[in-house]
């Protein structure tokens, strides 16, 4: 594997969508690690903030699968966040990845 530094990507906190001009946050617990310019400590604060402000019941979306369900959102805009609440039931999945603009 690529040693770390080889890995982290930089975006903006904050985007615009390319197509319907609203901000959105463009952070995710899972890989925002720091602020440009911070370090993770100094950065941790207004992440955790960020974090649970993007997580609160008003943003949120509970979809209820069923046979032969399809969902689908947009990445730029919305964020995937799995609950493991299927037990006893095979969970099948396909991705596909559009290719976009670069965040700004």
């Amino acid at each position: 594997a690529p040693p770390p530094a080889a890995r982290e990507a930089e975006h903006p906190a904050g985007r615009t969508h390319p197509e319907t001009g609203r901000k959105c946050l463009f952070v995710n617990v899972a890989h925002t690690a720091r602020f440009k310019g911070m370090t993770e400590e100094e950065s941790a604060p207004i992440l955790d903030y960020l974090f649970r402000h993007q997580v609160r019941p008003e943003f949120t979306c509970r979809f209820r699968w069923r046979r032969g369900s399809v969902a689908f959102w947009d990445n730029r805009a919305a964020q995937h966040n799995p609950v493991n609440d299927y037990h006893g039931h095979r969970r099948v999945m396909r991705r596909i990845t559009l290719a976009g603009e670069r965040p700004r």
